[in-house]
This record gives structure tokens, C-alpha cells and sequence, in this order.
């Protein structure tokens, strides 16, 4: 166990300066899984730096596909050696350490393999719900067994895979990534729909990578028997992580920020209408599209925030920025309601209890709900020990929301930010303005 530490917040009166951010997380984990089934060579540039993506390129080296990372200043490099479809049996568990979206969409790998795999993770992980994978693999042919509640360790016995079509009942782009993946060993058309359009990172690297994926609406389909090519590429700016630069900047009248190389798919840069919305000023430069992926910098200057409601469709395109809207929204003139998102009770901690709980600390007041929460604006916060719950978008929205507090704000557990983004507190430091 990683030793605990604390990271002081001090009061800021602006944030100013220009970053790039390291890769998208969530492409990266597709690209390296995706380039591991492929045949060749997969070199990719400005991969996530975070542990989650490291533990996903772990798993895949226990399953034969090696790997090597070189640093490049402040990114990283990866080259995949692809295994051309044709994955090792592992000689011991696979650790996907705090990650979901590694132990999901592997998930969907190993039940077309032809052998048994066990995945597991850390404490955390392994209270997460795992049901929704693991009921649709097994209409698809896989037997696995898993804790009780289906939650972690997963044992997969891997085999012949049949399509099937399939309708989640919650929308979530690991459960569709991890089905297309499943897919590919499956003989005939798997398809796969939901309530609303997910994140579209999973159709996209497939493409990128010489696969034919469907698009109807909210439904995607996918042929097995397929073969993929190598690539050479980039992973665009993870605006999940410019969320809490992009909310920090929104915080205080006349900021001045500029973000270069960010990630901004469609399904995904939701979060700049909103804080558009809020009153935060944004303008997109330099737009390009890279292996299907839309590229651009953005340029944000601070202003007066009012409020909103998050709700619906709206909910799961934020799902993963909403603790930082909620973080902020005791600033802003008439504050934030957040509904449809009891899927945060099951992330990496209790997103919608720790949120309040910390808020509260903070002296701000807070309504909770099931499925959400209300926070009133116009409130002034103090500083607070905060409990991060080992939750790393928890750990970084409340060195967000430190910024505008009366006094200093402790981080407590402040390692945990490195699961997604290991540079985070230097790169806030080096904005704030005091």
C-alpha cells in the first residue's frame, strides 16, 4: 500500500498560463488493446501517463504483447508488439490494479481467448460492480465466475463466442468497448444499443485500426473475424483532465488559460457547453481531426458563473467532470443541480457521498439525493481537511474548489490523483496566480 499523503491548497486570485495536457485515457487504454490484437507494430505518442493505462499495458505483457515506454519530456512513448489476435495464456492473475475500464474491456478479450485468465484489483476495484459485463459475455458463451455480488476477482474461461444483440440497461462505454471487443472472436454481427449515445472513443480507435464498425443512432455493430492493422499515431489531450484546469480558470473574473492539443470528440466536450453555459468564455483554435478524433486548443478566459442543471443525456456525457462541477458550484450565482447520476455511487468511491460529504466540510450547504445532489450558489467556503476516499477525481476537484476558499485546503490520501494524472498538483501550482 502506497504511503498517504497531504497536499496544502493555498487561496488563489487567478489562474494564467498555457499547458498541454498528457494523453486521453480513455483512447489510450483502447489504442494499447487494440494495437496488442493487431498485427505489426503499434507506435503511439503522448500515451496517459496515469497508473490505470500503465496497468492495462501490464496485463497485456502478462498475455504475450510487450511493450516498451519512452519518456519524452514531460509525455510518453509506447510501442506495442501486436499479437495478431493470437493472445498467451498468463501465467498468473491479472492485476488491473484501481482501473474499471482496464478490467472491462479486457473482460471482453479474454472471453474470446482460447483459454481460462482470472483478472483482479485493487480494494477499491473490487467493489465494483462487474454484473454488466459479465451477464451479456455469458449470453455471448464466456463462463465466468466472480465474487460475490458479481464484483472482482473475475475468473474467464475463454472460447468460441457467439453474437448476440444486446441493450444496456445503463449507458456505459466500457460495457459497449468491452461487447465490440468481445465481438471481434464472435462469429456473425454482435450489436450492442443504449438508452443514449455513449462516448464514441471504442468505434473510432477500431476504425483507426482498419476494423469495419457500424453506426445506427444509439446502436453499433460489429462483424467477427476481423483483422487489425498497426498504427502510428498520437493520443490527443484527455479533457477529463483539462476539466479541473478549465473549472479552476472559470473560478476567477479575467483568468486567462490556454490548453493546446486537447481532445475534443463530440461525445465528450459536453463539459464546454456547460461551462459556456456557466458564463466561462471558450474559444476553439487549430482544429484537426487525428485517426478520427477531433484536436484543437482552447482557449478559456475567466467570468462571472451562474448555474445549471445537469440531468439525462447530459448526465452520462459528464459523468466523469461531473465532481468538479459539483466542486464548484457553491461559487457560482445560482448553483448546480445533478440528477440521473446514481452511476456514480459505483465509481472508483461514492462520487455522490464524498462530493457532499467534503463540501460540507468546506462549510458549504448541500441537498442529496439518490440520484444527485443540489448545491445553492453565492456561498463562501472555507478551508477543510478533505477525504479523498482514494478516488482520484475527488483528490482533484477539491484542489479545484481550495482555490477559492477563505483559508488553506489539506488534500489528505493526495497520491491517489496519479491513477489518471501523476503531474497534477505541480501543473495546478504552476497556473495559480496569488
Amino acid at each position: 500500500m502506497s504511503e498517504k499523503t497531504t497536499v496544502v491548497v493555498h487561496p488563489a486570485k487567478n489562474i494564467e498560463g498555457g499547458i498541454r495536457l498528457p494523453g486521453d485515457k480513455s483512447i489510450s487504454h483502447r489504442y494499447a488493446m487494440l494495437g496488442a490484437l493487431a498485427e505489426g507494430t503499434t507506435r503511439l505518442d503522448n500515451f496517459s501517463t496515469g497508473k490505470d493505462c500503465a496497468n492495462t499495458l501490464e496485463c497485456l505483457r502478462e498475455l504475450g504483447c510487450q511493450s516498451e515506454i519512452t519518456q519524452k519530456g514531460q509525455t510518453l512513448s509506447v510501442t506495442i508488439q501486436g499479437c495478431n489476435m493470437q493472445l498467451s495464456a498468463p501465467q498468473r492473475a491479472l492485476n488491473c490494479g484501481n482501473s474499471g475500464s482496464t478490467i472491462r474491456m479486457m473482460s471482453g478479450i479474454l472471453a474470446g481467448q482460447p483459454f481460462s485468465s482470472e483478472l483482479i484489483g485493487d480494494e477499491s476495484l473490487s467493489r465494483r460492480p462487474m454484473a454488466r459485463v459479465i451477464q451479456p459475455l455469458t449470453q455471448m458463451g464466456a463462463v465466468i465466475a466472480s465474487a460475490e455480488g458479481n464484483r472482482p476477482p473475475l475468473h474467464i474461461a475463454g472460447g468460441k463466442l457467439r453474437a448476440i444483440e444486446y441493450d444496456m440497461p445503463l449507458a456505459s462505454a466500457q460495457v459497449e468497448a468491452c461487447l465490440l471487443f468481445a465481438g471481434l472472436f464472435a462469429a456473425g454481427e454482435t450489436r450492442v444499443r443504449g438508452q443514449v449515445r455513449t462516448r464514441d472513443h471504442s468505434e473510432l480507435a477500431m476504425r483507426a485500426f482498419g476494423l469495419e464498425v457500424n453506426r445506427k443512432l444509439n446502436e453499433v455493430s460489429i462483424r467477427g473475424g476481423q483483422k487489425l492493422r498497426a498504427i502510428e499515431g498520437g493520443v490527443p489531450g484527455d479533457i477529463s483532465s483539462a476539466a479541473f484546469f478549465l473549472c479552476a480558470a472559470g473560478l476567477f473574473p479575467g483568468s486567462q488559460l490556454v490548453i493546446d492539443s486537447l481532445g475534443l470528440n463530440p461525445t465528450r466536450a459536453r463539459l464546454l457547453d456547460f461551462l459556456i453555459q456557466l458564463g466561462v468564455s471558450i474559444k476553439v483554435t487549430h482544429l484537426e481531426e487525428l485517426h478520427g478524433e477531433l484536436v484543437g486548443t482552447v482557449q478559456v478566459e475567466g467570468g462571472k458563473l451562474k448555474g445549471c442543471r445537469i440531468a439525462g443525456g447530459d448526465t452520462a456525457a459528464l459523468i466523469d467532470e461531473i465532481p468538479v462541477l459539483a466542486a464548484i458550484a457553491p461559487y457560482t450565482t445560482d448553483g448546480i443541480e445533478i440528477r440521473d447520476a446514481a452511476e456514480l455511487r459505483v465509481k472508483e468511491s461514492d462520487r455522490i457521498a464524498t462530493v457532499v460529504r467534503n463540501l460540507r466540510a468546506m462549510g458549504a450547504e448541500v441537498e442529496e439525493f439518490p440520484d444527485g445532489l443540489r448545491v445553492p450558489g453565492g456561498q463562501t467556503l472555507h478551508g477543510a481537511q478533505i477525504e479523498t476516499f482514494d478516488d482520484h477525481r475527488i483528490a482533484m476537484a477539491f484542489a479545484v474548489a481550495g482555490l477559492r476558499a477563505n483559508e488553506d485546503t489539506e488534500i489528505r490520501g493526495a497520491e491517489c490523483a496519479s491513477v489518471s494524472f501523476p503531474g497534477f498538483f505541480d501543473l495546478l501550482e504552476s497556473l495559480t496566480r496569488r
